[in-house]
Parts: structure tokens; C-alpha cells; sequence
């Protein structure tokens, strides 16, 4: 442009350049390059939520909200629990541990009795920088449980895990029995509630549909503090027990076309103490409380699971579409979890408490900034999702930790971490067993092994890892070819 643009190059005078260029060199190369913001991290816990999603391949369920988040993720085909029931599960995922090391296996019992040095995942997360907030169901609370304040920033949003929209459902004034236990109140004379409802009420006349405007909330607030990692725990409970929606979610389906399922006995050969046969589900109104369920009441209760999916489902969505909408989703790592899988009447077993496929397997989806989505067949655990999370935000990994980070399979869908999975299960000898084998304890462990091909459970006579297959008596085995 201009007269000069048009000289030789021969003739441009280059050496007034030098000093400039020093200078310029010189300039930039004092300036430190900007550092890379920490990734945010939304981890959504969902309660009792088997694989029975679209995007694991289901055709009958509506979950559109956890299928377009599978579309940007990475779902992990075969994930599996370390211990199939709420309070272990939940253990792991936060310390990173099995249960085994904790020696934790019941409701009740907080995990800081058996570790109360222990470093949880969002503890670690706040000791590095992040603003740790939780809401809903993350730990076990209940039975006796309590939250564990150390891991969260703020204090910690709680939500009602049995709640009623209808008072029949109650049948009489004041809390239900499960109410109670949930509370850490006395259940004793309190009545039964339902193990479903149907009603016509908001999403918001049951606590996820509460919890979810709450998390809408805390995602706005972090505007206001923009140069804050945070690290969000969100914690649905539905689709547990009672499967209470609001009656819309039910209208997705036709109860009638649910087909019951073809094997409704225990597997053959399995020792009598490796099923279990609805304890929890019994505990709830109109309920057998021992026996078969009729048929009719099997069909009621697989479309109760599908409508509270269904109404779970729905309220994530509106937790992403904040997420979206805020621009956070951009730098921030999306996590998935199911605490367990469920089953739903398969070998006449409902829900949990088993070392069985249908009660180990569960959910996972993992989405994160600069990485594809795709589906991985790579065995995993619960137990490697703490150091899963460490290793995509950049945060040391700490060393007591027992599981393996996924973020290989998360780079290379087709690779593998592990060639197994492990769960366990705690059994009761009943006195004739404890006579049969000539013991005086009636503790027992089922210790299951998930290869590639197979499943393998080995049940001994002690509820500890250690030694545990060197002098200890072995009551049963189980193989399962898949």
C-alpha cells in the first residue's frame, strides 16, 4: 500500500530494524503466557439408577436428557459398584477406597468411624482451590448416618429421599416408617407408606424437582465469582424407592405393554444366601411381606421405576440447560454416576444387595473439555472415579487411593484400564447353614469378580480382605459365562 510497498526488497533500509526487534523480543518474552483456568466440575449423582437408558440401549425408556449428555461423553459400557447398596457405594466413590478397607458395609455406620483422616474427593478438591458445594444425596444420609462437613465449602443442601405429594400414600398423619429411618427418627408403630404414587402435582412437589431449581441456583451464583473453580455435587434420588412421580412421567408409558421377565428364579446351583428377596421393597405398604408379588403388582412396579427415571431425567436436563446456558459447560467436567445397579423382579430379586449383573452394574458417563465422545467397553470400577476426576482437572492423585484413572479410555475409547472389576456383598449364615458347616459365626462374604467373559463370586467365612483366602473356609462358588 502506498509507494513504499511497491520498492525491491533489496532496497529497504533494515538495519533501524534491529533494535526494535531486540526490543519487541525482549517485551514478549518477559510477559508470562496466561494460565489455563481450572476446569469446573458438576457431578450428578443419581440413586438406585440401573444402565436403563437409551444411550446403553434401551428401547422403552425416555431419557432424552442423559442421552444428549451420552453425546458428548463418554459412556463406560461396563462399569461396576464395589458394593451394591447406598452407603458402601457412595463410601467409595468419595474416599476412593473399597469397602473391604473401610470395612464398611451397612447403612448406618459413617465412614470417618472406620477412616477419620480420610481425604473425600470434594475435600481434596477444596484443599486444591475449588469451591466444593453439595446438595441432595452424595453420602448416605440416614439410618443412623450423618453428612461429613469437611468435604464441602459451604454447608451442605440437603433433600428429602422418601416424600409423599398425596396424603393417602401416608396412610395416616405424620411420618411413614421410611420417613423415620431416613430422618434418623424412631420408626417403631409408624405406619407403612406406598411403595408408588402417581399424582398431579409440579416437578417441584418432590425434592429432585427442589433440588434441581436449587442447583440452577448455585449455577448462576458462580458468575459472581468467575475466577472460582467450582466443584458442584448434585444428589437425585429417584429413581429409589418409593417411585413417587408426578403423574405425567407415568403417562410416558403403557403399563400393559411391560413384559415380565423370562427367568424368575434364583440361578441354578447359586448357594441360598447369594440372592436376596425384597427386603427393602417389603417394608412399604401394600407390599407381600413375604411370597410372590402377583403379577399385576411386578407390572405396576417396573412402570413405577421407568415414570421416576423418566421424572429424574427430566430435572438433570434442566440442570445441563443451565449449564449451557450460563457458557459454563464449556470448561467444565460433567460426571454421571449411578451408585448401583437394580433389579426389577429378574430371578425373583428386587432391588439391590446382590453380587449379580443386574445389581453391580451401573451408569457412568464422563464428558470433559477436549475430549470426543464415545462409548468404551474398558472394565471399570467405582472406586477409579476419584482418581478419574484428579487426573482430567490436573489435581495430584493421592497415593492411598485404590482405583485407576479412566482417562486413558477417555482419550482412546478402545483402550483398556483393567482386565477385572471387583464387588462384595455381606451375607448372615441362618443357624441350619451354621450347623451344616460347623461354625459358630454366621458372617459371611461374597467376594465377585467381573472379568471380560465372566462373573466368579467366592463366598468365605470372614467379612475382611485380609488373609482372606489363606486359612479361611470356603462355603461356595459361583461362575456365570456371559
Amino acid at each position: 500500500a502506498g509507494p513504499i510497498g511497491r520498492q525491491p526488497l533489496e532496497e529497504f533500509p533494515m538495519r533501524p530494524l534491529f533494535p526494535f526487534l531486540t526490543f519487541a523480543l525482549l517485551v514478549l518474552g518477559s510477559v508470562t503466557p496466561p494460565a489455563v483456568a481450572k476446569p469446573n466440575v458438576l457431578m450428578i449423582c443419581v440413586d438406585d439408577l440401573k444402565p436403563l437408558l437409551g444411550c446403553y440401549g434401551d428401547k422403552t425408556i425416555k431419557s432424552p436428557n442423559i442421552d444428549r449428555l451420552a453425546a458428548r461423553g463418554v459412556v463406560f459400557d461396563r462399569a461396576y459398584c464395589n458394593q451394591a447398596v447406598c452407603a458402601p457405594s457412595r463410601n467409595t466413590l468419595m474416599t476412593g477406597v473399597r469397602p473391604s478397607t473401610l470395612g464398611i458395609y451397612d447403612l448406618g455406620t459413617n465412614f470417618r468411624k472406620a477412616a477419620p483422616d480420610a481425604i473425600t474427593l470434594t475435600q481434596h478438591f477444596k484443599q486444591q482451590g475449588w469451591k466444593t458445594e453439595g446438595m441432595g444425596k452424595i453420602l448416605h444420609v440416614g439410618h443412623g448416618n450423618r453428612e461429613d462437613a469437611a468435604s464441602w465449602s459451604v454447608p451442605h443442601w440437603p433433600a428429602k429421599s422418601i416424600h409423599y405429594a398425596l396424603p393417602e400414600s401416608r396412610a395416616a398423619s405424620g411420618l411413614t416408617r421410611e420417613e423415620a429411618l431416613f430422618d434418623n427418627k424412631s420408626a417403631q408403630g409408624l405406619p407403612r407408606g406406598a411403595a408408588f404414587e402417581s399424582a398431579e402435582v409440579p416437578d417441584t412437589a418432590y425434592g429432585d424437582g427442589q433440588l434441581a431449581e436449587e442447583a440452577i441456583r448455585r449455577l448462576q451464583a458462580t458468575r459472581n465469582t468467575p475466577e472460582v473453580p467450582f466443584f458442584l455435587a448434585v444428589g437425585f434420588v429417584r429413581p429409589h424407592l418409593p417411585f413417587n412421580a408426578p403423574k405425567k412421567y407415568w403417562d410416558l408409558y403403557d403399563r400393559a405393554a411391560f413384559p415380565l421377565p423370562e427367568r424368575r428364579t434364583p440361578p441354578d446351583g447359586a448357594p441360598s444366601y447369594a440372592p436376596q428377596f425384597g427386603g427393602e421393597l417389603r417394608q412399604y405398604a401394600g407390599i407381600p411381606e413375604q411370597g410372590d408379588l402377583p403379577e399385576d403388582l411386578q407390572r405396576t412396579l417396573i412402570h413405577g421405576y421407568y415414570a421416576a427415571a423418566s421424572y429424574v431425567d427430566a430435572q438433570i436436563g434442566k440442570v445441563l440447560d443451565e449449564l449451557d446456558r450460563t457458557g459454563l459447560a464449556e470448561n467444565t467436567i460433567i460426571v454421571l454416576w449411578g451408585d448401583h445397579g437394580w433389579h426389577l423382579g429378574d430371578h425373583d430379586l428386587w432391588e439391590k444387595h446382590t453380587n449379580l449383573e443386574e445389581a453391580t452394574r451401573a451408569p457412568l458417563i464422563i464428558a470433559a473439555p477436549g475430549l470426543k465422545a464415545g462409548k468404551s467397553a474398558s472394565l471399570s470400577e467405582h472406586v477409579d472415579i476419584f482418581p478419574t476426576i484428579c487426573d482430567l482437572a490436573g489435581v495430584p492423585v493421592p497415593s492411598q487411593l485404590m482405583g485407576k484413572s479412566l482417562k486413558p479410555v477417555m482419550q482412546n475409547n478402545k483402550a483398556l484400564v483393567k482386565d477385572f472389576s471387583v464387588s462384595q456383598y455381606p451375607r448372615k449364615l441362618s443357624k441350619e447353614d451354621m450347623k451344616k458347616f460347623g461354625t459358630e459365626s454366621n458372617k459371611i462374604m461374597g467376594y465377585s469378580m467381573r472379568t471380560d467373559k465372566y462373573r466368579y463370586t467366592i463366598w468365605v467365612n470372614d467379612f475382611t480382605t485380609a488373609d482372606a483366602f489363606n486359612d479361611k473356609k470356603i462355603y461356595a462358588q459361583e461362575m456365570y459365562d456371559y
